[in-house]
């Protein structure tokens, strides 16, 4: 289920110039920046985006005071309160992984993935180029999660699973927001990306954590810091021998995080899930929300 709009001639305009620019170069500035500790410098920068997002709720946060961060990534990617948001009584639900916007959502029938209208890209690319991975999603559901810089940046688990392998897949850092994905062709494939492979009671699911332009990092609390530094070759690391309790994570755990915006995406296998009935493409979502069913996916 893609995005009806097609690309506008700004869209156009906006993607080609990010083509132009160093991305690389203005990431790294961007990521010595959000960790800078001078009091003045760190405040200034926290003060200016609570200015530029004033919906933003700190109350929800578990350290409600701006100014008791050390830096500028620590208040972006500030915990929550436990109670702030809650999982649904129901186990057998599927939840937002994060607070974001609902993007493409369907099936993986053919090994293609829906970008927006008119846009697709190849599963297998997605995942790295692993064909056995490829396989396990080929016939499966997949949705993709924008976050935009307002929102809560921890991305949690949408149900019970245990890490199993994880692959670090170099890559561009274009822009990831509606302008750069209905005017970039394979844009999530495109760019740097982080997939975990986690073994779940309905088979096989992955995480795709997708770094962008301005994505300082990409942080996962098994394997900590993955990028920066923003590598050219791919890097694999399986858990299969790790300890039960560092290895399985609980629907509702964090399990990573970004600095600064960036999308998520989800992969199941055939007959994991059925969609909720009303789930619709540009949807606002909240962690914990229930996006599936476990089960009758077909």
């Amino acid at each position: 289920m893609a995005s009806s709009n097609p690309a506008s001639a700004g869209d156009r305009l906006f993607a080609a110039m990010l083509w132009l620019l160093p991305t690389r170069a203005i990431s790294r500035a961007a990521h010595a920046l959000a960790r800078a500790r001078m009091p003045w410098l760190k405040q200034s920068l926290i003060n200016a985006f609570m200015r530029l997002y004033p919906g933003i709720d700190m109350s929800e946060a578990a350290q409600p005071d701006p100014s008791a961060y050390s830096s500028f990534n620590a208040f972006f990617t500030r915990a929550l309160t436990p109670e702030a948001r809650p999982m649904p009584d129901d186990r057998e639900r599927i939840v937002s992984p994060v607070d974001g916007t609902l993007g493409a959502f369907g099936d993986a029938r053919s090994g293609m993935i829906c970008q927006t209208k008119g846009m697709a890209y190849d599963l297998r690319t997605l995942v790295g180029g692993s064909e056995a991975w490829s396989a396990a999603f080929l016939g499966g559901r997949y949705a993709t999660f924008y976050l935009a810089p307002s929102n809560y940046h921890r991305v949690h688990m949408p149900l019970d699973g245990c890490v199993r392998e994880m692959r670090y897949v170099p890559g561009r850092l274009f822009g990831v927001n509606p302008r750069c994905v209905r005017a970039i062709p394979r844009l999530f494939a495109r760019n740097e990306r982080l997939v975990t492979m986690f073994d779940t009671a309905v088979g096989p699911m992955a995480m795709v954590l997708v770094g962008a332009f301005i994505v300082g990092g990409i942080h996962t609390r098994w394997a900590g810091q993955i990028c920066p530094p923003h590598r050219r070759t791919p890097r694999n690391e399986s858990f299969i021998d790790a300890t039960l309790e560092n290895a399985y994570y609980a629907r509702g755990e964090e399990m990573g995080r970004f600095s600064i915006g960036s999308s998520v995406i989800l992969l199941f296998g055939p007959g994991a899930l059925g969609w909720e009935n009303e789930l619709f493409n540009g949807q606002p979502v909240k962690l914990g929300d229930s996006i599936a069913r476990l089960g009758n996916g077909a």
